[in-house]
């Protein structure tokens, strides 16, 4: 029977990263800095993954401290009562034999959880110089910001709305085995 394997997140080459539309023509790039996960594997088989992943809100930065400000009050992440973003996966799926995969799991903001499909490319595991055993993903996806009740907007005349409804996730993950 194959063991479970531990994987640790190293923060040092990973990334959590996100864009929305700002004015409906420009995209506002933010990162949140705080993050960790539990991710085991069966072996070092990721088609076996079962990972529980969180953001602390209060790391969102978006190179603007006032619209930080904004975005961690009570009109947006609300981050006095909600400390954290959470997305929970046991789900993977091929999508071709060129390391692409769609993975599958419940993502909570504001207390609201939905199940949504994030694009994964599978880099590869090696072994670094240091004789630890690193594997390399990039995870892409999009969410709509009113299914989780993050629709505050302010309407700007003719010009539309501040911010769009999609926001764009895109990580780059490197894991360590434990």
């Amino acid at each position: 029977m194959a063991t479970k394997t531990k994987w640790i997140i190293d923060p040092s080459h990973s990334e959590i990263a996100f864009k929305v539309k700002h004015l409906m023509i420009v995209d506002v790039k933010g990162v949140f800095t705080e993050y960790n996960a539990s991710i085991y594997t069966t072996g070092d088989d990721f088609m076996t993954i079962e990972a529980d992943f969180w953001i602390n809100t209060d790391s969102l930065d978006t190179k603007d401290g006032r619209r930080d400000d904004q975005l961690k009050s009570a009109d947006f992440f609300d981050i006095e009562h909600h400390k954290e973003i959470t997305f929970t996966t046991n789900t993977i799926e091929k999508v071709d034999g060129d390391g692409s995969y769609e993975l599958w799991g419940n993502l909570a903001i504001k207390g609201i959880t939905k199940k949504i499909k994030l694009d994964v490319e599978f880099g590869g595991v090696i072994t670094d110089p240091w004789g630890a055993e690193k594997a390399d993903f990039s995870v892409n996806g999009k969410i709509n910001l009113k299914e989780w009740e993050l629709n505050w907007n302010d309407i700007l005349g003719n010009s539309g709305i501040s911010i769009g409804d999609t926001v764009s996730i895109s990580c780059e993950i490197e894991l360590r085995k434990s």
